[in-house]
């Protein structure tokens, strides 16, 4: 396939730069898909009428009236539109949702705003609708780049619909991400290495790379415990990780994160929110947030499904079902779980500052004897290469 004409990258200046602080967040979810892919456990529900779209926005507009009461005034520095599938929303919604964004909050000009797209669900005029109502960034869920394991995946476009939907991003949004799923059945490293050559090809300053997982709950899960699905073990997995790595790196979009690849300056402010630890406003079905209220921050949860969700609010102001505040130790916990997967790694000082105590001198040195963690200067700690391979055990190791 023939590569697309590579874009005017002086476009990006539009957009604020980062600052290198956590920020503050808004994540609108919207819930519904055309279909649910086999392997997805988010909350997505597919719905056979139309959805009426003037009530769930009502219904957002004054959930986050109540959000507001309990976040106090704050500067918003990224939007983040998910689901679900937002581009089955109406552009005149997303105009409605980012206008009470701003009435609710300080929304400065230049920030980022995200909207999740399928490719099976774009259209020119309804992507020009949605920059006009001022999304700036758009994330195309494309998940395999030929046809076979599309629609394997389960995914309603074809390689011809992504290319369609990648080109159009190109040419509506300063900013384009593109996601892609590997370490699927059967898949070799030069299968993978000729496929994400080709990505990079396409993409113009970001990729989100994922593994896929069997989740509990989807209908792979019924099928690998059947057997009938199998996935790459242990040690292939970690030869498709490294070759992630590899060429990433070298075609100029290094990870940033665990899962994710960006040209310097172009990663997602959004998620570089949740993986610092700053605030967010979560709004809507199924969405979660994180406050911070005087010392303490407060996790939300709102409930999942979508109309019990609608009554909710409707009745009270909000469809919140748990408000939880987080002790330090919980917050220290969750600044390691969320710091360590990225690439500039944790600030120790805040670390310190939350747990009140300082790293199991013995437990640290341990994991950098074996290579699975290094120190940036004295102020920050992160994972290797090879720490990024067991993530989890290496959060759970130093946060003991």
């Amino acid at each position: 396939m023939d590569t697309l004409e590579q874009p005017d990258l002086t476009r990006y200046a539009a957009l604020l730069p980062d600052t290198g602080e956590p920020g503050f967040g808004v994540y609108v979810h919207w819930p519904f898909c055309a279909a649910k892919c086999p392997y997805c456990d988010f909350n997505s529900h597919v719905r056979h009428q139309p959805v009426d779209q003037e009530r769930f926005t009502a219904a957002f507009l004054k959930e986050m009236a109540t959000v507001r009461q309990l976040s106090g005034p704050k500067t918003v520095t990224s939007v983040f539109l998910g689901g679900g599938t937002p581009s089955l929303m109406n552009p005149s919604t997303v105009a409605a949702i980012l206008d009470g964004i701003g009435k609710h909050w300080h929304m400065p000009d230049g920030i980022e705003i995200t909207m999740e797209a399928n490719p099976s669900s774009v259209e020119a005029e309804r992507f020009r609708g949605y920059r006009a109502a001022g999304v700036n960034r758009v994330s195309l869920g494309v998940q395999a780049l030929n046809d076979r394991d599309l629609k394997f995946l389960g995914r309603l476009h074809d390689v011809a619909d992504a290319l369609k939907a990648i080109k159009l991003a190109r040419d509506i949004f300063p900013r384009m991400s593109f996601d892609l799923i590997y370490a699927r059945p059967n898949q070799t490293v030069d299968e993978w290495e000729r496929e994400l050559k080709e990505a990079i090809s396409y993409a113009v300053d970001h990729l989100s790379l994922y593994q896929l997982t069997i989740e509990e709950g989807t209908p792979f899960f019924g099928l690998h415990k059947a057997g009938k699905l199998i996935v790459p073990d242990g040690d292939q997995s970690a030869l498709l990780y490294e070759a992630t790595q590899e060429i990433t790196a070298r075609e100029g979009l290094p990870a940033y994160e665990v899962s994710n690849h960006a040209r310097p300056g172009a990663e997602s402010r959004h998620n570089l929110t949740y993986w610092r630890y700053g605030d967010y406003a979560g709004i809507g079905p199924g969405a979660h947030g994180r406050l911070t209220r005087g010392s303490m921050k407060i996790a939300t949860a709102t409930e999942r499904k979508p109309e019990s969700w609608l009554d909710l609010v409707e009745r009270d102001g909000h469809g919140m079902i748990d408000q939880e505040q987080l002790g330090y130790e919980e917050q220290a916990d969750e600044l390691l779980l969320m710091g360590l997967r990225l690439k500039e790694g944790v600030d120790l000082a805040r670390w310190q500052q939350l747990s009140g105590r300082d790293l199991d001198p013995k437990r640290e040195e341990f994991l950098l004897e074996h290579g699975f963690i290094e120190r940036i200067g004295n102020s920050r700690l992160r994972c290797t290469p090879s720490g990024m391979l067991i993530l989890d055990s290496v959060v759970a190791d130093l946060a003991c």
